[in-house]
């Protein structure tokens, strides 16, 4: 049984990472905390809770969290890709939303304390939270069983107007470098392994054909990002979220990774919030598992299971 806290800002790729995540049978979701990110906090707390409705998992608490970074600056969020409302403009909303009145940070640092050695963090969004986190209750890299962060350009290959950083890492780099300095192993899914495991457009045509409630739902909020993919070129949808769950919970389906110590760029025109990995020369024990290949087959039949229901 893997224990989860998931740290979101839940945008669509978010939602489809929830949804593998409640679907698994040997998944124990026992929090969600929201974060500013893909789209603005007053978003991302009723896409969870969204989520939870389509998936049946009403009773998982939720925890409202950071609504900024750490630090006051420019930041874009990612709207033109997730939709206005981070849920592709999803119009069939019938969530009833309930955030529990206890902040992000502080849910992760109790939940870490009551369940020592016990819980994977999942964080598919900038690292506020876990960094405020971090800051309440330094023992948290010990507490923790497992930390797999979606995050970070292992070749510069970025996709903000930093050019070389990944979304997650521009938004808030300050919080990703405590992260990133303070846990001595992070699963870290980046953004070339994204572009690397794409789901085809056949495979995804195939996964909406399942037409149950949860394929629908699939297939309504996928529909504008699918847009906005094809309008770019891309060969299919880009599951970045999707696959740091995956790590998370089916380690084998991880083909590919390398060991290396993990910076996070905090200053520069175009390298801030970029993830700088050191190979051998610092002479310090590496602290990133970068993940950079996955079984495409498991990846899909994880789809598969979550849809089918």
């Amino acid at each position: 049984m893997s224990a989860l806290i998931i740290d979101t800002d839940a945008g669509v790729d978010d939602a489809l990472a929830l949804m593998l995540a409640l679907a698994h049978p040997e998944a124990e979701v026992v929090g969600v905390t929201a974060v500013g990110g893909n789209v603005p906090l007053a978003h991302v707390v009723p896409n969870v809770f969204e989520v939870l409705h389509v998936m049946g998992a009403e009773g998982v608490p939720v925890f409202p969290g950071a609504r900024e970074p750490l630090l006051p600056g420019e930041r874009v969020h990612a709207t033109e890709f997730h939709g206005e409302d981070g849920l592709g403009d999803y119009p069939n909303r019938r969530a009833r939303v309930r955030p529990e009145p206890e902040p992000a940070a502080v849910a992760i640092a109790r939940l870490a304390r009551e369940r020592p050695g016990e819980l994977t963090l999942v964080a598919l969004g900038p690292l506020t939270n876990l960094a405020l986190a971090l800051r309440l209750e330094p023992e948290l890299p010990r507490l923790l069983r497992r930390l797999v962060v979606m995050g970070g350009a292992h070749t510069a290959r970025g996709n903000t107007p930093r050019w070389a950083a990944e979304f997650n890492f521009y938004y808030d780099p300050e919080a990703a470098q405590m992260v990133a300095q303070a846990f001595p192993e992070i699963t870290l899914v980046t953004w070339e392994t994204t572009l690397a495991h794409p789901i085809s457009w056949e495979e995804h045509a195939r996964l909406v054909a399942l037409d149950t409630p949860r394929a629908r739902f699939f297939a309504a909020i996928t529909r504008r990002t699918l847009g906005f993919l094809e309008a770019h070129g891309a060969p299919g949808l880009l599951i970045p979220d999707p696959l740091a769950m995956v790590a998370a919970l089916d380690p084998g389906a991880v083909t590919a990774e390398a060991r290396h110590r993990l910076w996070v760029e905090t200053c520069g025109e175009h390298s801030r919030g970029q993830s700088l990995l050191d190979y051998g020369r610092s002479g310090l024990e590496p602290n990133a598992r970068v993940v950079t290949g996955f079984d495409r087959a498991r990846v899909l039949e994880r789809f598969r299971q979550a849809l089918a229901g």
